[in-house]
């Protein structure tokens, strides 16, 4: 079995930046493409970002893309999120996602077996 945990949610203002993390711990060594999904208020769970086990591919979300950055650092059993430019559309309650594929390209959140408890991130206008 595998655990995912985010961090690094928070407030900020418009126009500025947040890291999220997500630490996995367990099986990790069975984990290859992790992605981010977020969940504004009301709405339902969009794809974010996605990366490769080695993270030589990304995939990003037109919504996100030029603004949001995601990294590994599998040493640490580690992904990371880093988000600029940040919108008061950006709010949400952003979840780490983790599958056994290699690749990257996965969107839909059936294409993910293990997930985190999610994080919130409120940018203020």
């Amino acid at each position: 079995q595998v655990q995912l945990v985010e961090s690094g949610g928070g407030l900020v203002q418009a126009g500025g930046s947040l890291r999220l993390s997500c630490a996995a711990s367990g099986r990790s060594f069975s984990i290859h493409v992790m992605g981010w999904f977020r969940q504004p208020p009301g709405k339902e769970r969009e794809f974010a970002a996605a990366i490769s086990w080695n993270g030589g591919s990304t995939d990003y979300a037109d919504s996100v893309k030029g603004r949001f950055t995601i990294s590994r650092d599998n040493s640490k059993n580690t992904v990371y999120l880093q988000m600029n430019s940040l919108k008061p559309e950006d709010t949400a309650v952003y979840y780490c996602a983790a599958d056994w594929d290699h690749g990257v390209g996965k969107r839909r959140t059936e294409e993910y077996y293990y997930w985190g408890q999610g994080t919130q991130v409120t940018v203020s206008s």
